[in-house]
């Protein structure tokens, strides 16, 4: 069982990142919050979730423990595999989600792609007492910023990109990401990809 990854950043996208260690390139999918910790850096160390499966071996890395403690909370949930739980986790915080659950907000829930109202109600439900339980909730305190610095690489290519790998298609994507930038040029791709995951339907 691989628990941690620590090694130089060999390549760094909003969904996927790459991790160098003694000579072996780790793929690993992320959220935008791990992203938005680890752009910029040339090192870095993730915390690790395997996806072993018979047609595939997929691995998934978070900036922090409590990243990873909240995504294996959400996969335990009936209905909500590793994608979806990376998508929750791309739109809020584990802070933001700790509330949106603690509160029974199923409104929040509901628009990230993906979750209905039965899959929100479900999450609610089963992880209200598991959040406190597991120590997850110690984020309800917390709060956290978002890293407003804009990447060298254009900001239209990589958040279509990191739409891509979520699942979307690149057209309709790319009209949602022209759209937010025409109003907001200046605004990180990190903030672009949640905007438009709440846009794309």
């Amino acid at each position: 069982m691989i628990e941690y990854i620590k090694g130089a950043l060999a390549d760094v996208t909003p969904a996927f990142t790459v991790i160098e260690a003694h000579g072996v390139g780790y793929g690993l999918n992320i959220s935008l919050n791990t992203f938005s910790a680890i752009q910029g850096k040339k090192e870095a160390c993730l915390w690790v979730y395997e996806a072993i499966r018979e047609d595939a071996y997929v691995l998934f890395g978070f900036a922090t423990r409590k990243e990873r403690e909240m995504f294996l909370l959400l996969i335990s949930v009936s209905g909500v595999g590793a994608n979806t739980a990376r998508m929750i986790l791309s739109e809020m915080t584990v802070a933001e989600l700790c509330n949106v659950i603690s509160s029974g907000n199923e409104r929040m829930l509901k628009s990230v792609k993906g979750i209905g109202l039965r899959t929100a109600q479900r999450i609610i439900v089963d992880l209200k007492d598991k959040i406190i339980s597991s120590g997850v909730a110690e984020e309800l305190s917390s709060t956290s910023g978002q890293p407003s610095a804009v990447l060298v690489s254009p900001v239209k290519d990589e958040a279509v990109g990191a739409l891509t790998m979520l699942g979307f298609a690149p057209v309709p994507s790319s009209k949602v990401v022209t759209a937010i930038l025409k109003e907001q040029p200046d605004m990180p791709v990190e903030q672009v990809v949640k905007i438009a995951l709440k846009q794309i339907k």
